[in-house]
């Protein structure tokens, strides 16, 4: 098929980047004729919390792509939708996350859709987002109505879609592991290039926002250091109120046992902190799907997580990591203790490394092939 896949590309950064270079990647192995079609603007500088949009280190999977789109004029989607007609192609694939993104893709669909023969497939990493907006619901309802196929990479999502689009044609397809960092490396190696001396290590990994309830473990650290040496390690952007955090720390009486790195983590510098931990954690007050739980497979990493949205699919409680509620430092806590004091490392680990065949590219592309292969 010739495919224009839609979606923020290198230099872009972050994990919806790394997902486009990885379905391109699959999607190219598998015959098809695919183009990139990234943005040249993905949000305006007003509106993005973070330091910056673009990656300020390696590609981690290099590929090729055309930088067309600015999320913010009409008039660019107009022109390049018309442009794009001229490709004739067979399928546009989009990735949906955000509404913002809503009127900018159901453009495109529509333009490109209209009397040609091309197909429009969109991917639902989330519907309706975790921190709700003005005119989430209106955007979302103008996707889908140049939407021919769906692909829900979650149970929550699919439940989402199935009211929202009661005759939607989908399938439910778990977002495939993120492959494209370097491989793990011996623990003490890791934390020695980290300068982290500690026995014991925990990792909070990603976009610090409220809803990943960085916050929570912050409480369950308090009732922590009073039960073993532990270290928290904590690696992301902030996107929010940095100082309300660090007070928090403050507060909490764990500056000393808490190493903060604020920044975004390039690619080729993820496979140290994961090497590092003993266990990720993810103390999420909402989800559907995480990426993070995703990169921990790669490295075969156990995981404690929250029971909301996919967590819990992904993240089998006490064979790949432990579940405890959400909002509880308490359980939090337990879990934590749990994990060292009944040794439960090698087990874990032993299954995260099971689990991780689990999600895998082949499915993905599969899943894209019979969707749009059915009539």
């Amino acid at each position: 098929m010739k495919i224009l896949l839609f979606g923020p590309a290198y230099p872009l950064r972050g994990g919806m980047a790394h997902f486009i270079a990885l379905l391109y990647t699959h999607l190219v192995k598998n015959g098809h004729d695919v183009e990139i079609i990234n943005f040249t603007r993905q949000y305006p500088k007003l509106l993005f919390p973070g330091k910056t949009q673009e990656e300020s280190g390696e590609a981690g999977l290099p590929v090729p792509s055309t930088s067309l789109i600015d999320s913010v004029n009409p008039f660019n989607w107009l022109w390049n939708g018309i442009r794009l007609r001229k490709k004739n192609a067979d399928l546009v694939i989009s990735t949906y996350w955000l509404p913002f993104f809503g009127p900018s893709t159901g453009t495109l669909h529509a333009l490109l859709r209209f009397r040609k023969k091309t197909k429009a497939l969109t991917i639902l990493h989330n519907l309706i987002p975790h921190e709700r907006r003005p005119g989430d619901i209106i955007f979302t309802r103008f996707v889908t109505c140049f939407t021919d196929y769906y692909i829900a990479q979650s149970e929550s999502v699919e439940k989402e879609l199935r009211r929202f689009v009661p005759k939607a044609v989908y399938k439910r397809v778990s977002l495939p592991m993120f492959s494209l960092f370097k491989e793990r490396i011996p623990k003490d190696e890791a934390r020695k290039l980290l300068g982290i001396t500690d026995e014991k290590v925990i990792l909070f990994f990603g976009y610090i926002r409220p809803y990943k309830g960085l916050h929570v473990l912050i409480d369950a650290m308090k009732i922590l250091k009073e039960k073993m040496k532990l270290r928290l390690l904590v690696c992301g952007e902030y996107y929010g109120d940095e100082e309300k955090y660090r007070r928090h720390i403050q507060e909490a009486g764990i500056e000393h046992c808490t190493t903060v790195i604020s920044n975004y983590i390039p690619n080729e510098k993820v496979h140290i902190f994961f090497s590092a931990a003993d266990v990720v954690v993810q103390p999420y007050r909402s989800a559907t799907q995480s990426a993070i739980a995703q990169i921990a497979y790669f490295f075969s990493s156990p995981i404690i997580a929250t029971n909301v949205g996919a967590l819990p699919e992904v993240v089998i409680d006490g064979k790949s990591g432990l579940i405890v509620p959400p909002d509880n430092p308490e359980a939090l806590a337990e879990a934590v203790m749990k994990f060292y004091n009944e040794d439960l490392e090698q087990k874990l680990t032993a299954g995260a490394a099971e689990e991780r065949k689990k999600y895998s590219w082949e499915t993905m592309v599969d899943a894209v092939e019979t969707l749009t292969t059915k009539e």
